[in-house]
Order: structure tokens, then sequence, then C-alpha cells
């Protein structure tokens, strides 16, 4: 049984907020059960997810699977972290898909991707944190790192499942992905659940919470005034 200040997430429905100091959520933490579930690595090493973010404050990207198209450019954005910014900040970032572990290397060839990356191929710890399924239709503007509509992005995915052997598609379809901030321990700082495939948080939004300098995602190379 939980203790009352154990949950498996703190914020019910689509809206991500900071949880603020006079929140009556504040405080409150991943549920034991949920944060001893395994995630596995790219070697199908087990790891419990509650020891990702045991130390230090951890972004956390849970993302729709491998083969979507739309994943895979936000997933490329996230890659364009310097892995200093992070540094500086003591967070660490952490993907986690819900396909085969077998897929994890190729994917990070595919983005560019060198950040931690786990997965859960269960779904179980999307389940117990509340992700959704299907698509919700939601207005929730265009997200800065799409940059090809929906109907192309569809296709392409279709494109790569079609062509790319690699990929023998496992993971639900249907199953939507989130961010949160969590840690040091079992603390939950933030929660935003994707009602739709076009409904990634913005990197930057997200980055500053956890006090990671702003990263410039446009095509040109970004430059650092030091």
């Amino acid at each position: 049984a939980m203790s009352p200040k154990e949950i498996p997430f703190t914020v019910s429905g689509g809206a991500a907020r900071v949880l603020a100091p006079s929140d009556p959520e504040r405080g409150q933490s991943l549920a034991a059960a949920v944060a001893e579930l395994p995630v596995l690595d790219a070697r199908r090493q087990q790891v419990p997810f509650g020891a990702l973010f045991r130390e230090r404050r951890t972004v956390v990207v849970f993302m729709r699977h491998f083969l979507c198209y739309i994943c895979k450019k936000y997933v490329e954005d996230l890659a364009r972290i310097p892995k200093s910014f992070l540094q500086e900040a003591d967070v660490t970032l952490i993907v986690i898909g819900q396909s085969s572990y077998h897929h994890i290397e190729s994917f990070c060839k595919l983005t560019g991707y060198s950040h931690e990356i786990y997965v859960d191929p269960e779904r179980e710890i999307y389940k117990r944190l509340g992700m959704k399924r299907g698509e919700e239709i939601a207005s929730s503007g265009q997200s800065p790192h799409i940059k090809s509509n929906l109907l192309s992005g569809s296709l392409q995915s279709l494109w790569r499942a079609v062509t790319g052997p690699l990929f023998n598609f496992q993971g639900d379809p249907a199953q939507q992905g989130g961010t949160l901030i969590l840690g040091p321990g079992n603390n939950i700082h933030f929660i935003d659940r994707d009602r739709n495939r076009l409904d990634h948080k913005p990197i930057n939004s997200v980055l500053q919470l956890v006090g990671v300098q702003h990263v410039n995602f446009t095509n040109r190379p970004s430059v650092i005034h030091v």
C-alpha cells in the first residue's frame, strides 16, 4: 500500500505546472512501486526507474515510439543540447521509449542523440504515470521542434516502417508520451502529458525550469558568447 504522500503522479489531466512552494501537492513523491519498475538500456541491462534520478534533478522525456517521425525530430533537438549546459546545471537528461531495447542503438545513430536513453517495453511506467493513449484534438499551437506537417510526418513514419528492416515494429502506436522533472530521490517537480503527437513540451521551457541555459534550435549554428 502506498503512504498518503506517495502517488504515481502529481498532476491529473493535460495541464502542466511547476508545483509552487504553497502547493499542497509539493513534496509528494513518486510511488516506491513505480520507482522500482525496471527500464532497459541498449545492452538489455535492467535499471530501476528510480535509480535514474536518485542523485540529481533529471528531465525525463517519455516518447511515443521509435518509428514516430515527429518524435525523431524532437529527439534530434534534444541531441543538440550541449552536455556542458546540463553539467553546469547539475541536471541529467533521459529519453525513455516503449519499443525493444534492440532499437536503441539504431535510433541514437538516426538522431545523433548521445544523452541517456532507456526503454519501458511493457509500457508499465507509462501506464502508472497516466500517459495517454489515442490522439486528443488539442489546439496546442505549433511546436518549435516540428519542421514538417502532420501528413508528411505520418508518411515518413510509414516509409521508415516499410524500408527499415532494423525496425521490426514493437510498441503501441497509440501510446502518447510526456515530460517529467524528477529528483533527487523520488521528488516530482513537474509533469506534462502529451495529448497528441504534436503536443511535445517546448524543450527550452523545460530546460528553463531546471536552470539550463537557452539552446538555439534554429538551423543556424548556435553562437555562444563568452
